[in-house]
């Protein structure tokens, strides 16, 4: 046949289904008129939108008139609501789900709770068989071998065909095996030590085996991390440590193996937290110095060593690169095992002159490892740079163990500094990772030294103020977070992770920084008043000693303190914030500013104006053993002009335009409130000098209102309605104060003194707001 004929044939085959596809047409408009008269009664119910046609292209080869025929004609499309499902419905992803949901409940998770209550019931079992004492423990232990064995056997049988179950019998097996080896050894006595370690090791080694060939992570759960319960479900208080130990190694050794084949991270961590938790505990609860002192260190490095090279196994291996939790389980295990040696060793008389050592051995093995690593080209460099760190950490920790106090911070801050400089200036990111933590550390330590240096109730040691350890270590801690700032704001390459952390050294840098430099000042202020306190103690019983003498101190030098760090605090407040509008410019700081000149100013109006009302009632009254000198009054406006510059600073902050929001009707309210406040105060003191003690309630009420009229007429002379309306408020505290106070304790001349007064000064601002209305008015409209 040639082609021309089987072209004719393929034609005439077309001509026929075109003809059956329109009788198929014709059927299927019957079907969908028998359908619209179906849907009419949707309608008629209340579906008021008819969805739209669909129109459908016509295939390929066929004719178009029928197509179009069928297109014309509006077929509304069938909502999810309503349409049948069908067979394909099946394969659908959302049932697909459900099947996989299904199927791990009934393939997996059913086996693994059958095996756990297996388990479980068998303990149970043996317990009850054991208390009753229905089995000898010959009897007991053959019996427990026989059942890991059958299970093994069983898993091994149903290996081919269901891999999945017969990995979860095989690992309820090597559970069962660890738990009656365990319990033969420990609690009976059948074995001796050497086959008891023999057989774990076997176990061990099958364990091994059985997770690699079976590739299941569930059997090294099951069979190793699920191990550590057996000393605990079998406890009976021996206190055979050793023994525990010595298994806890041989099971963790078991997941080192793995580790060279495997990365099942969820094992690791189950192991490393399990093994630190229960050394711990123990540490904690049971050491003894005499009984554990070798055998806790043994095991501990037994312990970090395992965990050291499980960690680094497989990334090794596998020249993969270690990522966040990798570093964070080295830092982890390196510190908990630094910490457990450090208590142990300090905790016995000879183990503490072998701190500095320990921290160095410290320092020896991470080089040993990080030297292995650069050399063999095993990982990639960040892991290189983190155990580099570490041994830089351990160096530079020798001194400071061997050492107290400041030295510990100074060498905190210095190690801080050179690895956030190796870090931002070098591009080496894991430095300035490292010297996160180090910051915070130098910060903290750095106020744990002022507790005890610098407690003001320490005895009667005098320290001199800048010329000990505690000055010095501020100090460098002050230069190392000046030069740490400096490269932060000079090195400002953006960074692709961890960029948080910068976010937050933004801010913790100058704050720490501004806190560290106040305080290194102020504490040395204290000291020398310290000093001089101490230094003031008279024994009025000479023969007596100690706590049976009778000791005084001249507290006048405590009052003098406390106003001298009020003069500091006010000064400090304001070369900061002039630093940071003639210098600096920043608008954060800007804003640190205000609120600490805010704080400061009213901690003075409230407690500084207190404490120098004490200094002049200790110098009117002075005890007779010491001598005040008229110092106590004059220390009074030293204040008084930091105050005033500190205000005039406040001020300026405000024109400096670093604030993003105006502050002028705060700042009045801060300025003639603090000026009523002091000469308030000042007014009660020329007073009390005077000794005319109860004239300063008919003083004050006075002294408010003839300022409240000099505020309305402030605020009338400037357009400042706010003055205006403070003015009206304390003229109406002070009416509040002559009616409910001040009457009852007045004299009748003084009542007719006050009353006179006040109402003259009413007067007077009534008239003035009558003669200036129109200022008001005009005021009020250019704002409207």
């Amino acid at each position: 046949m040639d082609n021309s004929q089987k072209i004719n044939l393929l034609l005439a085959k077309i001509e026929n289904l075109s003809i059956r596809q329109q009788s198929f047409e014709a059927e299927i408009d019957s079907l969908r008129k028998e359908i619209d008269s179906l849907r009419s009664t949707e309608v008629q119910i209340g579906q008021s939108e008819v969805p739209k046609a669909v129109t459908f292209p016509p295939p390929k080869n066929t004719p178009a008139a029928p197509i179009a025929q069928y297109n014309a004609t509006p077929r509304p499309i069938t909502t999810p609501e309503n349409r049948q499902p069908n067979f394909a419905d099946r394969f659908s992803s959302k049932n697909m789900a459900k099947s996989d949901f299904e199927k791990f409940i009934g393939e997996n998770l059913i086996s693994k709770i059958g095996i756990l209550i297996l388990i479980i019931g068998v303990g149970i079992g043996a317990k009850y068989a054991i208390d009753n004492q229905l089995i000898s423990p010959l009897t007991r232990i053959i019996l427990g071998y026989l059942v890991g064995a059958g299970l093994m056997a069983f898993a091994i049988k149903l290996k081919a065909k269901y891999e999945k179950f017969s990995a979860v019998l095989m690992s309820g097996a090597i559970a069962i095996m660890y738990f009656i080896t365990y319990a033969a050894y420990d609690f009976y006595a059948l074995i001796p030590q050497a086959l008891a370690f023999v057989l774990m090791v076997i176990f061990t080694s099958f364990t091994v085996v059985a997770a690699i060939r079976y590739n299941r992570q569930i059997i090294a759960h099951i069979g190793l991390v699920g191990a550590y319960a057996v000393p605990f479900l079998l406890s009976d208080g021996s206190g055979k440590v050793g023994v525990l130990f010595t298994y806890m190694a041989i099971i963790n050794i078991g997941i080192l193996v793995i580790s060279f084949k495997k990365y099942w991270k969820p094992l690791f961590y189950a192991s490393f937290a399990l093994t630190w938790i229960i050394f711990l505990s123990w540490l904690l609860n049971s050491y003894t110095d005499k009984a554990h002192f070798l055998l806790s260190l043994v095991f501990s490095a037994i312990f970090f060593i395992t965990f050291y090279i499980t960690n680094l196994a497989y990334k090794v291996n596998k020249k993969e690169i270690f990522g966040f939790s990798d570093v964070t389980l080295i830092l982890l295990n390196s510190f908990i095992y630094y910490g457990i040696g450090y208590y142990i060793l300090s905790e016995n008389k000879h183990g503490v002159e072998l701190l500095g050592l320990f921290t160095l051995a410290n320092a020896i093995i991470h080089f040993v490892v990080s030297l292995i690593i650069y050399k063999k080209k095993l990982a990639d460099k960040n892991l290189f740079y983190l155990i580099l760190a570490m041994v830089i950490t351990f160096i530079t920790m020798v001194a400071p163990v061997q050492l107290n106090g400041g030295w510990v911070t100074i060498f905190w801050t210095a190690e801080a500094a050179i690895l956030f400089y190796l870090g931002r200036v070098k591009k080496i990111m894991i430095y300035e990772k490292l010297s996160f933590p180090l910051i915070f550390l130098a910060f903290f330590s750095l106020l744990q030294d002022w507790t005890t240096i610098y407690d003001v109730y320490l005895g009667s040691a005098v320290i001199t103020p800048f010329l000990n350890v505690g000055f010095l270590t501020g100090v460098t801690f002050i230069t190392g977070f000046a030069w740490m700032i400096n490269i932060n704001r000079k090195e400002t390459e953006a960074a692709t992770k961890w960029v948080w952390m910068r976010q937050i050294l933004n801010y913790a840098l100058p704050s720490m920084l501004i806190i560290v430099v106040y305080f290194s000042m102020e504490r040395e202020l204290a000291r020398y008043f310290n000093n001089l306190f101490e230094t003031s103690k008279i024994n009025l019983t000479p023969r007596q000693k100690d706590n049976y003498a009778d000791y005084r101190y001249n507290y006048n030098y405590e009052n003098l303190k406390n106003v001298w760090i009020y003069i500091y605090t006010m000064l400090f407040a304001s070369i900061l914030t002039l630093v940071n509008i003639k210098k600096l410019r920043s608008t954060e700081l800007a804003v640190a500013n205000l609120i600490i000149n805010i704080l400061v100013i009213l901690s003075f109006l409230i407690s500084g104006l207190y404490i120098l009302s004490e200094l002049r009632e200790t110098y009117l009254n002075p005890e007779k053993f010491f001598v005040i000198g008229s110092f106590n009054i004059a220390i009074r406006y030293v204040a008084f002009i930091f105050f005033a510059f500190l205000i005039v600073t406040l001020y300026q902050l405000q024109h400096a335009t670093l604030l993003k929001i105006k502050l002028k009707a705060m700042l009045d309210y801060v300025l003639y409130i603090s000026i009523l406040w002091i000469i308030s105060s000042e007014l009660i003191n020329i007073l009390e000098l005077s000794r005319t003690h109860n004239s300063y309630k008919l003083g004050l009420s006075i002294l408010w209102g003839v300022y409240s009229l000099f505020l309305i007429g402030l605020g009338l002379a400037k357009n400042k309605k706010h003055l205006r309306i403070g003015a009206m408020v304390i003229f109406g505290l002070t009416l509040i104060k002559l009616f409910f106070y001040d009457i009852a304790y007045l004299s009748t001349i003084s009542k007719t003194v006050v009353f006179v007064s006040l109402g003259v000064l009413l007067l007077i601002i009534s008239f003035l707001y009558n003669k200036y209305k129109h200022l008001i008015i005009d005021e009020t409209e250019v704002k409207n």
